[in-house]
């Protein structure tokens, strides 16, 4: 049976899966790989460490499919290579010996707010956000890139001379496996940059202009799926093998949930949340806080789109219960504590430890906890901490609603925090829509997968692969407690603008 070797490049780690043709996932591994703090809110990646820790993971999720092979479990041949990755985040590289002049420079990071403020006041922001579908914000690669042209001119005159690569994780990815041979990114992650023309599909002359970033220096734009590249045996494990599946990785986790078509809506919780809406081959623009980006760039050309929210902090605050408060000893631990008492006691948290992203994309709000009384215990903090969760996506499920054109029947939901059965049922509630768990969380990398079977006809279509979609549990809206949400919307209030 084919198999597909997946490889997940998220932000504290990367997992690596082994798929076969029944959707299955047969084998796993996991390396994380450390986080780089130089200065308050700058968030760094060490590319050596990201590829240590890529080769580990997969090392690990062949040894365990081999396992299987040596007890006749299995009898899987891998066919090809499918990558999902981080977005927004920088990467730069030495062309000939793929070492890195400095770390990779990562999406939460905010060292850009003065400078995005900057080209708004100029006028700039308008004309960004026809070309781009996005907004001026630190979240954005372009910026990134124009902090290290501005600040650190040694490391950029490898860029200007051409000796120097710019990439996203993806591209990096694709150059270490291919032992340089290959210098591409797809469209779902070029469309996260600021230098991608969304109307054109290609990179954009002017904004590359506006930012200083020369264009030789940009990889190609492929399709998502099809003959991208290929692997070095030499570079990448022994293994000689199509890199046939490349997305971003809320894009993947739309293509591993089956959302093929306009009106499939999804939500991810990680470190932060992202909601995406399928809006067809409809490029659909908001008004109120939501990006347009590429959904799936198909090889004949054909590009498929979506409206996204990005909620910058998610499972981060659950992470931040335990490691910055104490109150809590693992993530799993939140459930119960949370489901002891009735409600958060009116105890609001408002989880802006990096800002808040859709809707109000303010880099200068904090984080608040207010409502608290002498009668205030972890636990309510606990349902707080839910609450909020689920009062960021309907946040935005409001504005999809609104802005995407497209009907929203059902919201289906993947990643770590899913599993809490309380979370989905608030989820419901507050969205007052069906939500649709997946059977399987990691649908990022299903998804990196799928584009990599499509790529080289272990599935015919998409229509084969939307057969092989399992949930795990379906969440039907209960009461509504506006009262609470009305709270909720008055404390973000109270927390924006506050480091400005």
């Amino acid at each position: 049976m084919p198999a597909i070797l997946a490889i997940d490049a998220g932000t504290t780690g990367i997992t690596a899966l082994i798929v076969d043709a029944s959707a299955a996932i047969r084998a796993r591994g996991y390396q994380e790989f450390p986080q780089h703090f130089p200065a308050d809110g700058w968030v760094e990646h060490d590319l050596g460490e990201m590829w240590s820790a890529t080769l580990a993971a997969t090392r690990s999720a062949l040894s365990a499919h081999a396992a299987l092979v040596a007890d006749g479990a299995t009898d899987l041949d891998l066919v090809a290579v499918g990558i999902t990755n981080q977005r927004e985040t920088v990467c730069l590289w030495d062309r000939e010996t793929l070492g890195s002049p400095r770390r990779a420079i990562v999406w939460q990071d905010r060292r850009t707010s003065a400078m995005c403020e900057g080209l708004r006041e100029d006028g700039h922001e308008p004309f960004v956000t026809e070309r781009t579908g996005l907004r001026l914000d630190p979240y954005f690669s372009a910026t990134k890139l124009a902090w290290i042209r501005a600040n650190e001119p040694h490391v950029w005159s490898g860029v200007e001379s051409g000796g120097t690569a710019i990439g996203t994780v993806d591209s990096y990815l694709v150059a270490r496996m291919s032992r340089g041979l290959f210098h591409l990114t797809d469209a779902t992650n070029a469309s996260r940059t600021l230098l991608y023309d969304i109307e054109s599909g290609a990179w954009s002359e002017q904004l590359c202009a506006l930012f200083g970033v020369p264009m030789s220096a940009l990889p190609e734009v492929v399709a998502s799926y099809g003959s991208l590249a290929r692997t070095d045996p030499g570079t990448f494990l022994g293994l000689d093998l199509p890199i046939s599946g490349i997305a971003g990785d809320q894009q993947a986790a739309l293509v591993g949930q089956a959302g093929f078509t306009a009106g499939a809506a999804k939500c991810t919780y990680g470190t932060g949340s992202f909601l995406l809406v399928h809006t067809g081959d409809q490029i659909r623009r908001s008004q109120h806080g939501l990006l347009t980006t590429v959904a799936l760039a198909h090889p004949d050309g054909r590009r498929d789109f979506a409206l996204e929210g990005a909620v910058f902090v998610t499972g981060a605050a659950v992470q931040w219960l335990r490691d910055g408060l104490g109150i809590i000893e693992n993530a799993a631990e939140i459930e119960p504590l949370a489901a002891s008492v009735p409600d958060s006691g009116g105890v609001v948290f408002v989880p802006a430890l990096t800002g808040l992203g859709a809707p109000e994309w303010d880099p200068t709000a904090r984080g608040l906890i207010i409502g608290i009384t002498r009668g205030t215990t972890r636990a309510h903090i606990a349902r707080a901490t839910l609450d909020a969760i689920a009062f960021q996506v309907r946040d935005v499920v409001d504005l999809m609603s609104r802005d995407g054109g497209v009907p929203l029947a059902r919201l289906s939901i993947d990643g770590g925090a899913a599993a809490n059965d309380l979370l989905c049922q608030l989820q419901a509630d507050t969205v007052r829509l069906l939500v649709d768990r997946s059977a399987e969380l990691q649908t990022t990398g299903l998804g990196a997968a799928f584009l990599a079977g499509l790529g080289v006809g272990v599935w015919a279509s998409t229509d084969d692969l939307a057969s092989t979609r399992r949930s795990s549990g379906i969440f039907e809206p209960g009461a509504i407690d506006q009262a609470s949400h009305e709270r909720w919307r008055e404390a973000v209030a109270r927390s924006r603008r506050w480091s400005a």
